[in-house]
C-alpha cells in the first residue's frame, strides 16, 4: 500500500493543491491527515492563500480516501463541513503487518506516548518540524507542515511505500528516510 501523509495544512488552499497534485500523481491508495486542516491557530501567522474554504472543496471530493485525526485547531464546526472524520485524538493503521498510530503531536508525541507495543510507529504533526526520532523501541516520524513550516524547513510531507517513509519536500528533495 501507498499513502501520502501530510500535517497542518492551516487552510493553506495552494499548498493543498500541490499536495493533492502529488497525491493524484503518487498512485497512493490513502491521504493521511495528521490534524491543523483549516484553521491557522493563534499562534501562527496566516499562510500564503489562506482560504479554508477552498481547502474544504479540495479535500471533500477525496473523502472515501482520506483517514483523518483531529489538531489543536480543528473544532466542531470542522466537521460540519468536512465530510471525512477530523475528530478523532489517534487512529491505528494496520499496514504491511506494522502497528502505525496516527496523531496530531498536541496529546501524544515523544514525552506522552500512546500505548504502543515494541516495534509500533507513531506519526504526528504539530510541530511543524520534519524528522524521525527513537523513542525505547519505538520511531515517531514527523512530516513537517506544508503550509507553515518551521525550524528552517520547506513545506514537506511523507511518502509510504513497502515499509518505507520518506519525508520529501514539493520539489521532490528527500529530507528524511526511515525503512521500517
Amino acid at each position: 500500500m501507498k499513502l501520502i501523509i501530510a500535517s497542518d495544512i492551516h487552510g493553506s488552499a495552494p499548498q493543498t493543491e500541490k499536495l493533492l497534485d502529488i497525491f493524484q500523481k503518487s498512485g497512493a491508495g490513502k491521504l493521511v491527515l495528521l490534524g491543523d486542516i483549516l484553521y491557522h491557530g493563534p499562534r501562527n501567522d496566516l499562510p500564503e492563500g489562506y482560504n479554508p474554504k477552498k481547502v474544504i472543496s479540495l479535500l471533500n471530493p477525496l473523502r472515501t480516501r482520506i483517514l483523518s485525526v483531529r489538531g489543536n485547531c480543528e473544532a466542531e464546526v470542522d466537521q460540519m463541513v468536512l465530510e471525512f472524520p477530523v475528530l478523532a485524538d489517534y487512529a491505528i493503521l494496520m499496514v504491511d503487518g506494522m502497528t502505525i498510530y496516527l496523531t496530531h503531536g498536541h496529546h501524544y508525541n515523544a514525552e506522552h506516548m500512546l500505548p504502543m507495543e515494541k516495534g509500533d510507529l507513531m506519526l504526528h504533526g504539530h510541530t511543524h518540524i520534519p524528522g524521525i526520532w527513537h523513542v525505547g523501541e519505538n520511531t515517531i516520524l514527523n512530516p513537517g507542515s506544508i503550509s507553515i513550516p518551521k525550524g528552517g524547513f520547506k513545506p514537506s510531507y511523507m511518502l509510504y511505500e513497502d515499509r518505507h517513509f520518506s519525508i520529501r519536500t514539493f520539489e521532490g528533495e528527500e529530507l528524511f528516510s526511515y525503512q521500517a
